[in-house]
């Protein structure tokens, strides 16, 4: 198959879809620090089928006008644009959700450190993606600062971590959903990205809204209060809008395997917005492990300056 990848950025660019990373990982974390606040106050199905339709709502004004003229593409790949829906909106976000009720923060992040791993093992299997050893390199260092910061720069820890069960299950079902999603991006419609978001974000809303029905037969109902609105706002724009626009746009630059390095500036992020918002402080090992994952993420920016390319191109969407 000839290398009909894009060329990298050029080096004045070369920086940008990482800050673009940077900025969806910062609305994530905040996500979970909303999540948090209001876990008392929203049950987490009702939670994600509300964050999903706000979703929709918000795409909606943009995809409309386009999606009637698109909808042969639509047609012809609405099996990739299921399957992405499904694996990136409904799968990530329920076993996530729902894992984090049976396991330990630290348990949830070691294992979705794990991302970037099986996003290059995943890009390999399936489309015989070949990663240059600087972008490795990278990938290894990021995930090594990732789990300085959840061992608390203590190495003995690792014999207290205690691995398996119903919730670490459920976690890991969602970090292979989310490398799966990352790489088959490339599959998408080629439709422009309201479209694209919208569907998925509604195929997702409509797959939770039982969920969220049987949370509310079993009693389970939202507290109602104005910091609550502000949460439900909150997550249906900046992590679900914002967030999956500039990831698209991201991978559609980088590559999977650059994008899916992504995920190790959650726990840098989560670790400032917490000390920000909730009082929480700030260790050395919060800096070393801050410092490692930049310099990870700075040795995958040089390999894409080098030149390192995906060998499948991404799907960029038209007009």
């Amino acid at each position: 198959m000839a290398d009909s990848s894009p060329s990298p950025p050029a080096s004045s660019s070369a920086l940008r879809p990482f800050l673009m990373l940077g900025l969806v990982m910062l609305f994530w974390a905040g996500n979970s620090i909303v999540g948090r606040a209001v876990r008392a106050d929203i049950p987490p199905f009702t939670l994600a089928f509300g964050r999903w339709v706000i979703a929709v709502l918000f795409v909606a004004p943009l995809a409309l006008p386009k999606l009637r003229a698109q909808w042969h593409e639509v047609r012809a790949r609405a099996g990739w644009l299921i399957l992405l829906g499904f694996l990136g909106v409904v799968c990530f976000n329920s076993f996530v959700y729902s894992g984090l009720h049976h396991t330990s923060a630290t348990n949830a992040l070691l294992l979705q450190a794990a991302v970037p791993t099986c996003v290059l093992l995943f890009d390999f299997l399936l489309f015989r993606g070949r990663p240059a050893a600087l972008q490795v390199a990278g990938v290894a260092v990021s995930t090594l600062g990732v789990l300085f910061i959840v061992f608390r720069g203590d190495w003995a820890a690792v014999e207290a971590l205690e691995i398996g069960g119903l919730g670490d299950a459920l976690i890991l079902c969602g970090v292979v959903c989310w490398a799966f999603y990352t790489v088959l991006l490339r599959k998408k419609p080629a439709v422009d990205a309201p479209v694209f978001v919208f569907l998925t974000f509604l195929l997702g809303a409509i797959a939770l809204a039982p969920l969220a029905a049987f949370e509310g037969a079993r009693g389970l109902t939202v507290a109602w209060s104005w910091p609550v609105v502000g949460a439900f706002f909150y997550v249906g724009l900046f992590p679900s809008v914002l967030a999956y626009f500039i990831y698209i746009a991201a991978t559609m630059q980088l590559g999977p395997a650059r994008a899916g390095q992504g995920i190790t500036l959650m726990p840098l992020f989560g670790a400032l917005l917490s000390a920000l918002l909730l009082g929480e402080d700030i260790a050395l090992f919060h800096a070393v492990g801050m410092g490692l994952i930049l310099v990870g993420i700075v040795l995958g920016a040089f390999a894409l300056r080098a030149g390192a390319k995906s060998p499948v191109a991404l799907r960029a969407p038209r007009g």
